[in-house]
This record gives C-alpha cells, structure tokens and sequence, in this order.
C-alpha cells in the first residue's frame, strides 16, 4: 500500500486526504458538514469561477463537461448517467484507490451533486478489487442507513486492464461488453450507458467538486496559481522506496516533489504523467514546476500525477522497454496501430535496451512512431508514442553506448510497477 507523503512543505493544505482513522461518516461529517444541494446553476458556476479541471488525465474543464452532459440530456430527451470512475488501470498510480480508502464520503459527496446538476437519474462507482470494495461497501451502507444520498449507487468491479478506464472502455463494460475503448463517436457525454448521456468524471475530481461546493471557489483558488489553481493527488516513485501518495499544490517546483539525488548516485531523468506521459532530463525538471504550462515544451502533461526519478546508475532504454512492452500487451487490438504497431516498436525497443543492438534500430523506432500516431481508434497509440519519443531523446546518448556494446548502468533493479497482462474476464 502506498504511504501518505506529508513532509513539510511538499504537500497542500490537506483537502482530499483525511488524518486516518477519518473514512466513516461521523468523522466525514465531523470535518465537512452536509454537502450544500444547491442549484445546478450555481453549482456549475462555482466550478467554473474555481478552475476546476479533470484529474483523470485529459485536465477538461468540469463545469463545460457537466453542462455538455446536461444539453446533450435536453437535446436527445434521454435522462443522463453519471459514473464516478476510480479504475484507475495506470499502474504507476495510486492516488484514486488511496483516496477511495480515506475519504470515500467526499467522492461519493461529489458524484451526488454531480448527478443534481446533471439530472442523472442512475449512478454507478467503478472501482478495482481488493480492499477497496470492501471500504465502499462500508461506506455505501452507511449513507443509506441516513438515508443521505437522493441517488441510490451501484459499485461495480471493473478488470485490471490498463484502458478499461477509459471512458467508452468503462461505458462498455458497463453495458455488458468487454472493457475496450470504442470509436470515438458519438462520445459518451452523447451517447452512453443505455445510450444515454453519461458523465464520466473521476473520482479524485468529483472529490474537489464535493469542496468546492461547500468552501467555494475563492477557497479551492487559494492554493495553486492563478492559471491553475488548487491541489491535486500525485504518486510518486523513488528508487528504493515505497510509493507515495502526497496532496501537491499546483505550481509546485518539482525539485521540492522529488529527489535529484538518491545517495551518492544522481537522477538522470523523470517520468511525468505516467505510462501515456513522457521523460525529462533530471537537470530540466529540476527547474520546473508542477504545471501544465512549464510541462508542456517537454511534450509533458500532469496525467494521472505519476512522477518517477530515474538514478544515473538504472538504464533509461531498459526501463521504458518494459513498459513499453506492458502497452503493447495491453492494448485493445482493435486496429492497425495497436494489432501490429505496438508490438514492432515494443520489439525494437527491447533490442534497443540490449548492449550491442543493431545500429539501424533507433531509426526504425522513430519511423514506426510515425506511421503509429494518429491512426489508432482511441489514444493508446498516441500515448504510447508519447512514452517512445521521450525516451529516445532523453537517452540518446545511452542508446548510442548500447550500438556500441556497453551500456552505463550498474544497477539492473526495476523502478517502475509493470504487472502482468491479463485477459479479459481474468
């Protein structure tokens, strides 16, 4: 289990996470109130006024999510869905199911006014398995017994495959199909659960709704920069170490985040964003902040708040080759880029990672990137070429070492979680 991050300085004003021992309802209440069932256009407006984005990885803006949602009810005469999605299939992240088990009374706060302003009339949680299910349980059962929620919730189990929280993954499942992204049109906000008009919002962003509702938007604005305020979940790898969970204000500098040096031995590079994310070199992070705008020239985004240091002494080629490799596996298999794409790159990347690999390998790699991108029924593509394009600037120099048969790390030991693939159904 990931431990809680809070050494002083690096983490907000708790908001999200609790002190433990605060996941019941007494305590919730204790700490927060009744969640104000204002008007849905005061609501909306409140979001708005906040800068409240998704933090599911796409960052869209929750008030012009949860309107589309509304007007696409009206227009189709269809009564909408809201879905609070805390699959969270990215292995490198723990920030939903850590705060899935501390405050499970702020998600499902959130996902009860989300369905107010939308008009939902169905509600479902979609979570992983394990401890978290039984927490819930917990936690369902006890709003009901207060009779709290106006809108009874369904959890559901989803696989533990890296796109089945994709949106039209998730709606999938939940209309009795595999969990596999599906064309992008309609997309699901039209056309979804039933056919009907679905809102699929992450938990960790209808959390920051169930806050801003009742503190405001000048309180959610009161950490984080003007151009993207609050707080947000992150998880984050160290050589080492366990992973944590720390609650980091926006505009963070990430050398305050993460170590630039592990002992004796200096970071050499930090993953941003995840598996879809990207590589920066250490000594470029170290001088930016937790923001989409200072991420964004490194091909970088905040995603799913995944941050890794890389040591000098690991092998940067080796380590994205086993994620890549993950990616390939994972994919839907639906097209062309993922069918076969994936699996060549993913083949040439690993060949790449060997010292004294063939030295028109690089070159192969760049040129099926090219030909991957913007061809793929969903994102995965795009997200996993993000991953290969990184890497192989980030590395370059290492990757030249490896045609040349040597390769400069020391240390063979993995940093980042790569679990097994598993089959749908499994």
């Amino acid at each position: 289990m990931p431990t809680i991050d809070h050494r002083p300085g690096v983490h907000a004003p708790r908001r999200l996470l609790p002190p433990h021992g605060g996941d019941n309802l007494a305590a919730h209440m204790a700490l927060h109130g009744v969640p104000p069932y204002e008007s849905a256009a005061a609501l909306t407006g409140a979001l708005r006024d906040a800068g409240l984005n998704g933090h599911g990885g796409a960052g869209f803006p929750v008030h012009l999510k949860l309107a589309a949602v509304a007007e696409a009810a009206r227009r189709t005469r269809r009564t909408p869905v809201v879905v609070a999605n805390g699959a969270e299939g990215e292995p490198a992240s723990a920030k939903d199911l850590t705060l899935l088990l501390r405050a499970p009374h702020l998600v499902l706060d959130g996902a009860q006014l989300a369905a107010r302003v939308v008009g939902a009339d169905r509600m479902f949680l979609a979570v992983g398995g394990g401890e978290v299910i039984r927490v819930l349980r917990v936690a369902l059962g006890e709003r009901e017994r207060c009779g709290l929620d106006p809108l009874p919730v369904r959890m559901v189990e989803i696989p533990a495959r890296f796109l089945s929280g994709q949106s039209s993954a998730l709606v999938a499942y939940l209309n009795g199909r595999p969990a596999l992204p599906r064309h992008p049109e309609p997309p699901v906000r039209e056309q979804g659960v039933g056919r009907a008009p679905t809102l699929v919002q992450n938990v960790e962003t209808l959390a920051h709704l169930a806050l801003v509702a009742r503190y405001g938007a000048e309180w959610f604005r009161s950490v984080g920069t003007v151009d993207e305020p609050g707080s947000m979940l992150c998880t984050v790898h160290t050589a080492g170490r366990p992973p944590q969970v720390a609650e980091v204000a926006l505009g963070t500098p990430l050398a305050r985040l993460l170590p630039m040096e592990h002992g004796a031995v200096p970071a050499q590079a930090v993953l941003v964003g995840g598996y879809h994310g990207a590589w920066i070199p250490a000594a470029d992070a170290a001088r930016l902040r937790l923001s989409s705008a200072d991420l964004q020239p490194y091909g970088a985004a905040l995603g799913a708040g995944v941050l890794a240091t890389l040591p000098a002494n690991r092998c940067g080629l080796a380590e994205s080759a086993r994620v890549l490799r993950y990616l390939a596996l994972e994919s839907a298999g639906q097209c062309g880029p993922c069918l076969n794409g994936l699996p060549r790159i993913a083949i040439a990347f690993a060949e790449l990672a060997r010292p004294g690999c063939r030295p028109g390998t690089h070159a192969d790699i760049e040129r099926w990137a090219g030909l991957v991108e913007g061809r793929g029924a969903c994102h995965h593509p795009d997200g996993t070429v993000r991953l290969v394009r990184s890497a192989l600037i980030v590395f370059a120099a290492e990757a030249d070492r490896h045609v040349r048969g040597r390769c400069a790390a020391s240390d063979p030991r993995p940093l980042l979680p790569v679990p097994m693939p598993v089959e749908e159904g499994n």
